[in-house]
């Protein structure tokens, strides 16, 4: 008598469809479309192991107790926000636009009366941010996506270590995927000079997020709620991976603007620690004119903040766009706003690097060149460093620069934070270093772009289609 019961490959055959057939439903809920296609994508050709990774990483969201823990925070946003426009309002002819939708997508306004310096060597950021910790008085706010046990970290260290010494307090937030190399003796260390460390968006067993790739990438580093950094560059050697030197991007900001940056960061630190250590910042003082702003982005927030900024501003562009950017992996909604914007005559400019320091995300950044050479976009590669700043200036009427890539990761997945320039003077200093970037610069012409060989256009199309997952 045979039996009716399955063989063990047709039961595996039986489960494959199951999952195919629910995960048609599951996916595309709360997903942009190109997300969607590459999760079913995979999931078709490889079920269960597709479904395990959707498992570990498909929901780009953070658990119920994050989200109840972020609304708590609001009543502090709001006071800060309120303290910030009665004693520092924002100069008058400060685009309101563009300041009112970032306060609604970042809950903190636009400030007036800030000093700003737009720093471009690596070296320099590091030695002025020793400086200043070893001028500070009352507290030291750090807030790195990479904070490296190596020479640089150790030099930072040291300096905590000499404040911590005089009384002053010293708080570390530091990435654990980002710093994975040097975590555990990075803590010890820290812990050993008297400062308070705590890893962002750590894996908890018990607690953990819905995705486990979220991460926490801002770069913010506060001395006495007095002078704030921000920009692209981490607490780490400039020559960490092998064969690769950066050049980055930071503003060092003295002025009101400081105290917006010191809500991101203390609200960062309450979401995981529910220790709010200074309910009502201060808000410093300036004998300067510039007018700024701090743009917070990430899963806590409604919208994808810099995103919606990007793509709304570029849409609007008249005369003249340029991105600065590593990791150019645009979704939909902004590759139409470049291309219309090139149909109105805006010249749109994409400057990425020559240097390459992750394959794959390069291969999916390069499937998009052709589309966007022909639309218009003109594509510039920054010869001999990595160029892993990240700046935007649109029409002379916004420029923007701090920790977020124009990559769907960046969109979507990581924390971030953009210092928003909203002055004629400050947006002048950036171009002048954008027209820099251009001048060592190589032109990517469409004719030479379709001379690339197939087998290179086969694995630009295949990361492509994993994109939305990078």
């Amino acid at each position: 008598m045979m039996s009716m019961l399955p063989t063990l490959g047709e039961a595996y055959y039986v489960l494959e469809w199951i999952i195919r057939l629910a995960m048609l439903a599951v996916v595309p809920f709360r997903r942009n479309p190109a997300a969607t296609t590459s999760w079913l994508l995979l999931i078709f050709f490889l079920p269960l192991p597709g479904l395990l990774l959707f498992l570990a990483i498909g929901a780009p969201r953070f658990p119920r107790w994050r989200t109840a823990r972020f609304r708590q925070l609001q009543p502090f946003f709001e006071r800060v926000a309120i303290r910030l426009e009665q004693a520092a309002p924002p100069a008058p002819d400060t685009p309101a636009d563009i300041s009112t939708l970032a306060e609604r997508l970042g809950y903190l306004p636009a400030t007036g009366g800030n000093a700003i310096e737009l720093l471009e060597e690596y070296q320099t950021v590091v030695d002025r941010l020793i400086a200043d910790i070893d001028r500070a008085r009352s507290h030291v706010r750090i807030l790195a996506y990479i904070f490296a046990d190596d020479e640089t970290g150790r030099n930072v260290i040291a300096a905590l270590q000499r404040a911590t010494q005089r009384g002053v307090a010293c708080h570390v937030l530091f990435d654990p995927v980002g710093s994975r190399k040097w975590s555990k003796r990075l803590q010890r260390r820290l812990e050993e000079a008297g400062v308070a460390v705590r890893a962002a968006l750590p894996f908890r067993l018990l607690r953990a997020r819905t995705r486990r790739d979220m991460r926490n990438h801002r770069k913010l580093f506060l001395i006495d709620g007095e002078i704030g950094y921000a920009g692209s560059q981490n607490l780490v050697s400039r020559d960490f991976r092998p064969g690769v030197v950066n050049r980055e991007l930071v503003a060092r900001v003295e002025g009101p603007a400081v105290a917006a940056m010191n809500a991101v960061f203390l609200g960062d630190w309450y979401l995981e620690t529910e220790d709010l250590l200074e309910p009502n910042p201060a808000i410093p003082e300036s004998a300067a004119s510039s007018t700024l702003q701090i743009l917070p982005s990430g899963a806590d927030y409604r919208l994808e903040s810099f995103q919606a900024l990007l793509t709304w501003q570029v849409g609007e562009a008249r005369r003249e766009v340029v991105i600065v950017t590593p990791y150019l992996i645009p979704d939909e909604s902004l590759l139409t706003a470049l291309r219309t914007a090139v149909l109105r005559g805006v010249d749109v400019r994409i400057i990425v690097s020559s240097v390459i320091d992750q394959w794959l995300v390069r291969l999916a950044q390069d499937s998009y060149y052709d589309e966007l050479l022909r639309s218009g976009v003109r594509i510039h590669t920054y010869r001999d460093e990595l160029l892993h700043a990240k700046n935007v200036r649109i029409d002379g009427r916004l420029g923007i620069l701090g920790s977020s890539n124009v990559d769907i990761r960046s969109f979507q997945l990581n924390e971030e934070v953009s210092l928003l320039l909203l002055d004629p003077a400050c947006i002048a200093r950036l171009e002048e270093i954008q027209r820099r970037y251009l001048s060592h610069s190589d032109e990517i012409t469409r004719a030479q772009w379709r001379q690339r060989g197939r087998l290179r256009k086969l694995a630009e199309n295949g990361a492509r289609l994993v994109s939305p997952l990078l």
